[in-house]
C-alpha cells in the first residue's frame, strides 16, 4: 500500500536550503543587476498589497488626527478667546487713562493761568441728596485744605470747601440752592448776586434790573467782593435774559462754565482774598504743602496754618513767628 502522505525533506534541511538561496540572490543582487528587472515587477506586483496591508494603520491615524486637531482647535479657540477678553479690557482701561490723561493737561493748563498757589483734588463722593448739590474731595486738613477754599475745575469755578476732615473735605457747589456769589458781568463790569437753583444745569442772577445791561452770551466772573472768592474766575455764561414790564427785576438764568456733573480732578486755590492772609503753602502739582515763609526752615511735622474767618486775621506758623522776632 502507498502511504497516504509523502514524507518530504526535514524543517532543518528545508530552513538550510532558504537559507543558502536567500544568501546566494542577495550576493548576486549585490554583484550583478540581472535580478533588478524581477525586482521591479515584483514591487509593481507588491504594491497594492501593502497599501491594503497598511489600510488599518491609515484608518487608525486618521481618526487620531482628527480627533486630536478638533481638540486642539477647541483649547486653542477658548484660548484666543479668553485673550481676547484680556486685550478688550487692556483697550478700555487704555481708554480710560487716555481720557484721565487729556483731564491732567486741561487741569495743568487751567493751573497756569491761576496766578495764585492751587492744589490738585480728586472727586471721590457725591451727596446722595437730591436737594443739595456737594461733592467729597480727598484733600483735608493734612493737606492745608480750609473752610471757605474755593475750589475750581478746568473750566470754571465749582464751588467752596463747608466741611474740612483730616483727609478729605467737602464742597458746596456754586448751583447748590442755600449759595450765592457775587460776580459781575465780564463785558461791562455790573455786578449782581449769583444764586444756586438746586439744579446743576442753571444758576440765576438775582436783583438785576429790568433795564440793566446784559445780554445772552455774556461772560460771567466772580467779581472778588466779600473776600470768598479770588475775582477774575469764569463763573457761567449768561444762557436768557427774561424782561417783565410789570417785574422790577429781569429774569437771567446763567449757565455754569464748570462741567459740574463730569469733572473728576479739581484746584484748590489758596490765595489772601480768601481768608487765607499772607502765609500760604507752597504747594506742588503733586499734593505737598509746605508753609511758604518758612520754606526750607521748617522742620518735618510743622503744622501747617488754619484758616482763619472771614474778616479776622489768620494765625502765624511757629516758623513765621520766629522769622519776624528775628527781624
Amino acid at each position: 500500500m502507498k502511504p497516504l502522505f509523502i514524507k518530504g525533506p526535514s524543517l532543518g534541511v528545508r530552513f538550510l536550503a532558504l537559507t543558502v538561496l536567500s544568501i546566494a540572490l542577495m550576493v548576486v543582487d549585490a554583484r550583478f543587476a540581472a535580478l533588478k528587472p524581477l525586482r521591479s515587477q515584483l514591487g509593481m506586483v507588491l504594491t497594492p498589497l501593502y497599501y491594503v496591508a497598511e489600510l488599518p494603520v491609515r484608518a487608525w491615524d486618521a481618526v487620531y488626527l482628527q480627533l486630536t486637531s478638533r481638540a486642539d482647535l477647541i483649547a486653542e479657540n477658548e484660548s484666543l478667546r479668553a485673550e481676547a477678553l484680556l486685550t478688550k479690557r487692556k483697550l478700555q482701561k487704555l481708554a480710560a487713562l487716555t481720557e484721565q490723561n487729556v483731564r491732567l493737561r486741561e487741569l495743568l493748563n487751567s493751573s497756569e493761568l491761576v496766578d495764585e498757589r492751587v492744589l490738585v483734588a480728586e472727586l471721590i463722593g457725591v451727596d446722595p441728596n437730591a436737594y443739595t448739590q456737594r461733592i467729597l474731595i480727598d484733600k483735608g486738613e493734612r493737606d492745608g485744605v480750609f473752610l471757605g477754599q474755593p475750589v475750581l475745575d478746568a473750566t470754571g469755578l465749582m464751588g467752596q470747601v463747608v466741611e474740612v476732615l483730616p483727609f478729605s473735605a467737602r464742597v458746596l457747589l456754586i448751583t447748590d440752592s442755600s449759595h450765592s456769589l457775587p460776580v459781575q458781568i465780564n463785558r461791562n463790569g455790573l455786578r449782581a448776586i449769583a444764586s444756586g437753583t438746586g439744579s446743576s444745569d442753571w444758576l440765576e442772577l438775582r436783583h438785576v434790573g429790568d433795564t440793566a445791561d446784559i445780554r445772552v452770551d455774556d461772560i460771567v466772573v466772580s467779581s472778588g467782593l466779600g473776600q470768598r472768592f479770588p475775582a477774575g474766575y469764569p463763573v457761567g455764561r449768561v444762557a436768557s435774559v427774561n424782561r417783565d414790564a410789570s417785574q422790577p427785576f429781569a429774569e437771567v438764568r446763567v449757565e455754569p462754565t464748570a462741567q459740574l456733573n463730569r469733572s473728576r480732578y479739581l484746584l484748590l486755590v489758596f490765595s489772601p482774598e480768601s481768608g487765607y492772609g499772607d502765609v500760604l503753602p507752597a504747594l506742588s502739582l503733586d499734593g505737598e504743602a509746605v508753609d511758604a515763609n518758612a520754606a526750607g526752615d521748617a522742620e518735618p511735622g510743622t503744622a501747617t496754618p488754619q484758616a482763619a474767618p472771614s474778616g479776622e486775621t489768620p494765625p502765624v506758623a511757629p516758623a513765621a513767628e520766629e522769622q519776624n522776632d528775628a527781624q
